[in-house]
């Protein structure tokens, strides 16, 4: 045993030693996401879900903590250059949670009808999307200021939303 153990001992001691590891090591090259370019693949069924979403005025939006879901409601949304946001604040744990998960699933019930959206959202870090949102959301400018440190807006890819009720089957669609 005393040798098996000496054995792993050395070989992880060459493993780890300055000969076998690179003397200088660069940090990754962050991925510049060019938010202008990027529109839903389907506006319409966007368009659909968002005028569904809005009309309804509360919708909630489930992440993950670890292992613990979350879910809390929003009211705010908006279309802005093909895309469809929301907002809050990066002091918020949601915005730590998106951080380590970017994928949610979004609900909003008008009675005994529904719309979920399984999607990604990617921050936009962009002044003219924060803008462009509180503009659209006025009331949230007490809140919230397009030029601090504190605003962050999301926008929705990989997109699949399933209205759904209880008299039927429910219509599955992307955007």
């Amino acid at each position: 045993m005393k040798k098996i153990f000496a054995i792993l001992l050395a070989a992880a001691f060459v493993a780890c030693s300055s000969e076998n590891t690179p003397t200088e090591q660069s940090a990754p090259t962050p991925v510049k996401i060019d938010h202008a370019a990027y529109s839903s693949p389907n506006a319409a069924v966007q368009q659909r879900v968002y005028d569904y979403m809005k009309g309804i005025g509360v919708f909630f939006i489930a992440t993950a903590d670890g292992d613990q879901p979350r879910v809390r409601p929003f009211g705010a949304l908006h279309i802005y250059e093909g895309k469809m946001y929301i907002i809050t604040g990066h002091v918020k744990r949601i915005a730590k949670q998106l951080a380590a998960n970017p994928k949610v699933e979004v609900c909003a019930v008008n009675g005994t009808e529904w719309v979920r959206v399984a999607a990604t959202l990617v921050e936009d870090e962009r002044v003219e999307a924060k803008k462009s949102m509180l503009d659209a959301n006025p009331n949230l400018r007490s809140s919230y200021n397009e030029n601090d440190d504190n605003i962050a807006v999301y926008y929705f890819t990989d997109a699949t939303a399933t209205f759904s009720s209880f008299a039927g089957d429910g219509d599955v669609v992307k955007f």
